[in-house]
């Protein structure tokens, strides 16, 4: 092996935001794209695909800070209560991490007042990276059929501590 990295210590970021998910309107950010044939007549929306492009913000008003995009997939996954398999992307859209992103992926059972999800990888700054997050439903407005969710995540990525190349 000519070029090796090690990495010697581990390094943990936590990060605390709000997702900003609009599911109707002109400014909607979750979209249906495909549903099954028992999708209409099931009590979960069994089925159902969406996707999405949430806003990502410091507080839960939709005015402050954008720090991040949450883009990726929801599936209703399961028959006896509403519970999503969720591929979720935080693409870092500011501040020092601009551009990094983290990968989270699970079941999200929505009744459950705190739910966890794994972080299963990232890019940039959360290269390597593990973890998890832990969320909740922060807000619901039904009129406009509009979620603020509370996201903290505890991202572990390994610390690079020396670079050897070798002939």
């Amino acid at each position: 092996m000519k070029n090796l990295t090690t990495f010697r210590k581990q390094a943990t970021t936590k990060l605390h935001f709000y997702i900003h998910d609009i599911r109707a309107g002109p400014n909607a950010t979750l979209f249906n794209v495909a549903n099954a044939s028992i999708t209409a007549t099931s009590p979960t929306a069994f089925g159902r695909v969406n996707v999405f492009d949430d806003r990502v913000t410091v507080a839960p008003d939709l005015g402050s800070e954008e720090v991040a995009r949450a883009q990726g997939t929801t599936t209703s996954m399961d028959l006896n209560v509403q519970a999503y398999s969720m591929n979720l992307n935080f693409f870092l859209t500011s501040g020092a991490l601009k551009g990094s992103t983290v990968t989270v992926i699970g079941r999200n059972q929505f009744a459950d007042e705190k739910r966890e999800l794994s972080v299963v990888g990232g890019a940039g700054a959360f290269r390597n990276a593990r973890g998890y997050a832990i969320t909740s439903s922060y807000s619901y407005e039904e009129v406009n059929n509009y979620s603020v969710l509370e996201y903290t995540i505890y991202v572990t990525t390994p610390r690079r501590c020396s670079y050897i190349e070798r002939s």
